[in-house]
């Protein structure tokens, strides 16, 4: 039982239309039902709105595409929001073939269909990406935050080898209640964007680079060693973390 049905159970019985007794009934059913569909391959976790503020998400790597379409159908089949990452066209086909209303973002490689209302965060997330070789990982994340109820603003190729391009940009990051910062090779952009605002700083490193970029590492190392305070980072192209991360400070 979700808390908008406890509350429509709660207000049924204020007004009468449904007496103690039945409601106790329906109460200890909810109490009785399993929090997660166990599909043998996978236990769908339908509880981790109630935990967790957002539904379960799909991670399509790894899996067989029949099981992100039989996952993604039991969480579109409970109401839920269905969002998949890492996803290819292939299993867009499948799960389209079990909820036809699914869209399919290839810029992001991410498979989304939004259900219920999602409370909306309080402020906007700039997503700040140092090159156009950065995109599809600064769309992961731009869009898995927009998925989650936020304002996003997206500001790309403003990179450290022409600073010109982010100064023009300013405003619409001091304007930001938290940026998150993607970038590849040495990994420079987040230590300038938070030396210039005074909001949290996400930082992702990107697997691009040429050979002593060493798919990510050195820009990883790069944004864990920032001078800048307010530098969190994440994993390497992990854009869907640093927006749920954004998301969770953007709702707080």
């Amino acid at each position: 039982m979700t808390p908008s049905q406890l509350q429509t159970l709660i207000d049924a019985v204020a007004r009468g239309e449904i007496d103690t007794a039945a409601a106790h009934a329906e109460l200890l059913a909810a109490l009785r039902e399993r929090p997660f569909e166990d599909l043998g391959f996978a236990r769908v976790d339908h509880d981790r709105t109630r935990r967790q503020g957002f539904p379960e998400v799909i991670l399509g790597l790894g899996k067989t595409t029949a099981q992100i379409a039989a996952i993604a159908a039991e969480i579109v089949g409970r109401g839920s929001t269905l969002l998949v990452t890492r996803a290819t066209a292939a299993a867009f086909d499948a799960v389209r073939a079990l909820v036809p209303q699914a869209t399919y973002y290839a810029d992001a490689s991410l498979i989304v269909l939004r259900q219920r209302d999602i409370t909306p965060g309080k402020g906007t997330i700039v997503v700040a990406a140092a090159g156009t070789a950065d995109l599809p990982v600064a769309e992961e994340a731009a869009r898995t935050a927009e998925v989650m109820g936020n304002e996003v603003q997206r500001l790309y190729d403003v990179g450290v080898a022409g600073l010109h391009r982010l100064l023009a940009e300013r405003a619409r990051l001091a304007a930001a209640r938290v940026i998150v910062v993607v970038a590849g090779m040495e990994g420079a952009l987040p230590s300038v964007v938070a030396g210039l605002v005074s909001v949290p700083v996400i930082a992702v490193p990107t697997s691009i680079g040429y050979g002593a970029s060493f798919g990510g590492i050195a820009a990883l190392l790069g944004m864990l060693n920032s001078c800048s305070s307010g530098v969190s980072v994440v994993n390497i192209d992990n854009g869907f973390g640093a927006a749920s991360i954004a998301s969770l400070i953007n709702h707080l």
